[in-house]
């Protein structure tokens, strides 16, 4: 396993990061128990979840799930970098979500009972709240981190401004405030490279990527389809990207083919070599996919296979950050 320093803290994290999203969705207990345990075995010590993951049954079953495996002991807490999150609603209740002071004490609480853990290495905000004021935010986090209920801040789905925003205002208070963003980026989808990635450079914040697979539309899902074993490119979202670019994805994998790469690691090989990038949240079902997610590390992409991959998906724009990538 590869490790990163995550922002500008002196926390090692994992460059690839377990997602949790699938588990106890996709996998059942048992399954998802094994990835747990086979990803630390690979040295995988960044775990990400959410307060409302596992919502298909009742939000919070995801964390419930971790605390579960967590419980069994033998060092699994202390080899684990754990982050979770806060913003999506918990209930019906009209203070049950968002990013008021109120609700990030309240859900840090409630994802510490069900984590079964005294503390949060990461708490990220799943979204900006635009109604919630940085001093509040502030105030809140401020307190869960003098509590030690929190280690370390985070985002995720922020604008490159909001990025600024936020750490400003907790410069402002004499706070650490953010040290990663968690963003979607993929060969598919490169918009993060005009302004959120260089905002978190210049920031000191380290960038988690989520879907570096683009839902597993990269992971060779023109092949699977034909053989029938597609999964999420199956679905009907998945059907819908899949009709939007089958024809890039078809020329994808072919040339995946006459260079003799996997599509899935070589996809997520690209996302870990660019810059900026501190780790990416893979989401397996089996070992064998967090097996190929590890060879990846080893699959940065040669200068010619790189330009071939810029010609297939090409960046926003003119390419690069803003204001070049459609001004002068």
């Amino acid at each position: 396993m590869q490790y990163a320093r995550l922002g500008r803290t002196a926390l090692e994290v994992s460059r690839l990061c377990l997602g949790t999203l699938n588990l106890g969705v996709n996998t059942t207990r048992e399954e998802a128990f094994a990835l747990m345990d086979e990803a630390v075995g690979l040295g995988v010590n960044l775990f990400d979840t959410a307060n409302h993951y596992g919502w298909e049954t009742y939000p919070g079953s995801t964390e419930e799930l971790i605390g579960s495996w967590l419980a069994q002991g033998a060092g699994r807490r202390d080899h684990t970098v754990l982050a979770t999150k806060v913003y999506n609603p918990m209930s019906d209740r009209p203070n049950d979500r968002g990013l008021s002071a109120r609700h990030i004490i309240h859900s840090c609480e409630g994802s510490l009972r069900r984590l079964g853990t005294d503390w949060i290495d990461l708490l990220q905000m799943h979204h900006v709240d635009r109604n919630a004021p940085w001093e509040e935010v502030w105030q809140a986090m401020e307190t869960l981190v003098a509590q030690g209920k929190v280690r370390y801040v985070g985002s995720s789905n922020f604008a490159g401004w909001h990025l600024a925003a936020a750490q400003e205002a907790a410069d402002r208070r004499h706070f650490l405030g953010l040290v990663s963003e968690q963003c979607v980026y993929n060969l598919v989808t490169r918009h993060a490279e005009m302004e959120v990635i260089p905002a978190a450079r210049h920031y000191g914040i380290g960038v988690l990527v989520w879907s570096p697979l683009r839902a597993g539309l990269l992971s060779g899902s023109v092949r699977k389809l034909r053989t029938g074993t597609a999964v999420r490119s199956g679905r009907a979202k998945g059907r819908a990207a899949m009709e939007e670019h089958r024809a890039t994805v078809t020329a994808y994998e072919d040339y995946c083919d006459a260079i003799g790469a996997d599509p899935a690691e070589l996809a997520l090989g690209w996302v870990l070599s660019r810059p900026g990038v501190t780790s990416a949240i893979v989401g397996p079902r089996t070992a064998a996919h967090l097996h190929g997610a590890v060879r990846a590390l080893d699959a940065a992409p040669a200068p010619e296979v790189e330009a071939r991959l810029d010609a297939l998906f090409p960046p926003v724009g003119k390419g690069g950050p803003a204001p070049e990538a459609w001004a002068w």
